[in-house]
């Protein structure tokens, strides 16, 4: 009973933020890179970090170190999406969090460079969920998979407790409910997705911890694989890989191949459920099986997706990509003509004069000069 009025106070209050969001204006506007044609709600992810708020208070405060780092977490994202923040401040803020998730995890003891691992894949994370919040109903519909996959291990292992993870999923319904349509009603923000990363991170950090099993990572292959693809090749042309683009597959399939966002949204969810499923299956063997299965996964996985975003390269135009093309170009000419005067340029050595003499000139003397030579 006590999710239910849950549910219908969390229905209530986004149905409130969304009226305060229009009366100030936090609102996304569309651009050359957006899949959305209208302005829309943003930061209507907030309403994931007052679930963990009433987690917090019906479990007598548990996890007060994830709570403070998920609060400052919350609140430079929260920020950003009103009017931006530095991205240093950001950064340090995200720095501070994860040490303070560390602490929580109480592994301060392992050695340094498990800190700096901890440190990389969390930001990494944070960073993937923002850019898979690209298209309606992604955020929503891949995490209701990822946290039901993590429920359903934790009423065999109990490596959290329970109503961590529902209250989380009870957040995503209500998120869902505005977003996973057609026209959404409003957006994630940046908050949405840092919180709601920053929360299953915690989870599946406890269940590696719990079990030592790092196979269970691979619960958001899905993303991983995007991610991981993308940013090379952004990489590999020479772009800045925080730019924002629309050469992510599933703005491709959305926005130039033309299928529908929900679609799009419910088989990424549906290829994550599956190979949710095998890892769950899989870790019951030996850690070589579990390597060779890992292995052969995202080899599989990533021949695929590589070959569809090929081919859609390939047959399709993707729209603003050919104007970043020409800004590139243009911006290696300029550096090659640059450092082409460089080194024709010639070198002149200036003779070094010694014993030079200052004559002092008379005022007349120095009026008729300059007229003679014109100056």
């Amino acid at each position: 009973m006590i999710y239910i009025f849950t549910l219908i106070f969390l229905f209530a209050l986004e149905f409130f933020y969304l009226k305060v969001a229009n009366r100030f204006n936090i609102i996304d506007k569309p651009n050359e890179r957006s899949s959305h044609t209208k302005v829309t709600i943003r930061g209507a992810g907030i309403i994931f970090y007052v679930t963990a708020i009433i987690y917090f208070i019906n479990n007598d405060f548990e996890y007060p170190w994830f709570f403070l780092g998920l609060t400052l977490l919350t609140y430079i994202s929260f920020l950003d999406d009103i009017r931006g923040v530095h991205p240093t401040a950001r950064l340090t803020v995200h720095f501070a969090s994860v040490l303070l998730l560390v602490y929580e995890f109480g592994i301060f003891n392992y050695p340094w460079y498990y800190l700096v691992l901890a440190f990389v894949f969390t930001i990494g994370v944070i960073n993937a969920y923002n850019f898979m919040d690209g298209i309606n109903g992604m955020t929503a519909f891949c995490t209701l998979i990822m946290g039901g996959l993590l429920v359903y291990v934790n009423t065999k292992i109990n490596y959290i407790e329970q109503d961590f993870l529902i209250y989380t999923l009870l957040g995503v319904i209500v998120f869902g409910f505005f977003n996973f349509r057609k026209k959404a009603a409003c957006f994630a923000g940046d908050v949405g997705p840092a919180v709601l990363s920053f929360m299953l991170l915690f989870a599946l950090g406890k269940l590696i911890l719990k079990t030592g099993d790092f196979t269970y990572i691979l619960f958001l292959g899905v993303y991983g694989i995007e991610i991981g693809w993308s940013v090379a090749r952004r990489v590999y042309q020479g772009y800045h890989i925080f730019e924002p683009h629309r050469t992510f597959l599933l703005h491709m399939l959305s926005n130039e191949v033309g299928h529908s966002s929900l679609l799009v949204s419910t088989v990424y969810g549906l290829v994550q459920l599956v190979l949710g499923a095998s890892v769950i299956y899989i870790v019951q063997f030996d850690a070589s099986v579990q390597w060779s299965f890992a292995i052969a996964t995202l080899s599989g996985l990533s021949a695929f997706y590589l070959i569809i975003k090929q081919y859609i390269f390939n047959n399709y135009h993707i729209k603003g990509e050919m104007e970043h093309t020409i800004r590139r170009r243009r911006i290696q000419m300029l550096k090659a003509r640059k450092n082409a005067g460089r080194k024709l340029a010639p070198q002149v050595k200036l003779a070094q004069v010694q014993d030079t003499k200052i004559i002092e000139m008379s005022k007349k003397e120095k009026q008729e000069s300059l007229l003679h030579t014109g100056v």
